[in-house]
C-alpha cells in the first residue's frame, strides 16, 4: 500500500494532509525519515506519525438499514445518498456490496474489501438474498411453482435461477434469490402480470439485518457476519 494511503486510512486525515506532514518530516518508517508519498509499505514495516506508532489500515465492513428515497450510489444531483448517511472518515472510499432501488429499503453491506464485496455480490458465489415483498395485485398460489421452475423476464435470453416464495398474505410473500439480475424481484413479479409496491431486503447469505438499526442507521459486521462472506 502506498505510504499516503496508509496514513489516511490509519489517520482519517486527507491526503493533502498526510503530504504535508511528510514534508514536515514527521513521518517515519523503521525509524528512517520518509517523505515519497508513494513508498510501498506493509504490515512488516513500522510507521510513525511525529513518533506514534501508526496501526495498519484494516478494512471497513459496515450493515445499513437503508431508508427508502435513499440511492445506493456514491453521489446523485437529486437525491440523498447511502454513503453520505455514513459519518466516518473517508466514507466515500466505501462501496455498496448489493445495492437496492430507491423505493427499496433494508439490508445494504458497505466496505471497502473489493474482494470481499465481489463474493457477496457474484452470483457464482449463490448467495442468497432474502426479501419481503408487497405487491399491488393478489399473489396467485402457482407463482411458487413459477418461481421455482425460472422466469423469463422481459429482456434476458435465460430464465431466472430457481427462486423461493412463500406466502404471507394476499399481497404479501417473502422471496429468496441465489443471483442479482437487475431489478430481479420486480421484473419477476411484472413477468407474472402483478407490480411490486414494497420490497425489504431482510438478509444477504447468513447476514440478516439487524432489527435494532432504525432506518438510516448502520453498524460494524461482527468478526462472525464478515467470515460468514
Amino acid at each position: 500500500m502506498r505510504l499516503d494511503k496508509y496514513l489516511a486510512k490509519s489517520t482519517g486525515l486527507s491526503r493533502k494532509e498526510v503530504k504535508r506532514l511528510l514534508h514536515a518530516d514527521e513521518v517515519r518508517v523503521n525509524g528512517e525519515r520518509e517523505r515519497d508519498p508513494s513508498r510501498h509499505v506493509t504490515e512488516a514495516d513500522q510507521v510513525t506519525l511525529d513518533e506514534r506508532p501508526m496501526e495498519h489500515p484494516q478494512p471497513r465492513y459496515l450493515m445499513m438499514n437503508k431508508p427508502e428515497g435513499v440511492v445506493c450510489a456514491a453521489d446523485d444531483p437529486t437525491h440523498p445518498t447511502v454513503l453520505a448517511l455514513v459519518e466516518l472518515p473517508r466514507a466515500e472510499e466505501l462501496h455498496i456490496a448489493g445495492r437496492l432501488d430507491i423505493d427499496a429499503t433494508g439490508l445494504v453491506l458497505l466496505t471497502d474489501d473489493g474482494k470481499w464485496s465481489h463474493r457477496a455480490t457474484s452470483p457464482r458465489h449463490k448467495t442468497d438474498k432474502v426479501y419481503t415483498v408487497t405487491t399491488a395485485d393478489p399473489i396467485p398460489e402457482d407463482a411458487v411453482i413459477a418461481f421455482k421452475k425460472g422466469i423469463m423476464l422481459n429482456g434476458e435470453h435465460f430464465p431466472t435461477k430457481p427462486a423461493d416464495l412463500k406466502l404471507l398474505g394476499t399481497c404479501e410473500a417473502r422471496v429468496v434469490v441465489h443471483e442479482g439480475r437487475y431489478h430481479q424481484v420486480k421484473r419477476m413479479f411484472a413477468a407474472l402480470g402483478n407490480r411490486v409496491l414494497s420490497l425489504h431486503r431482510e438478509s444477504i447469505g447468513s447476514i440478516e439485518l439487524d432489527e435494532d438499526l432504525f432506518p438510516g442507521e448502520y453498524r460494524p459486521l461482527t468478526d462472525a457476519e464478515i467470515a460468514s462472506i
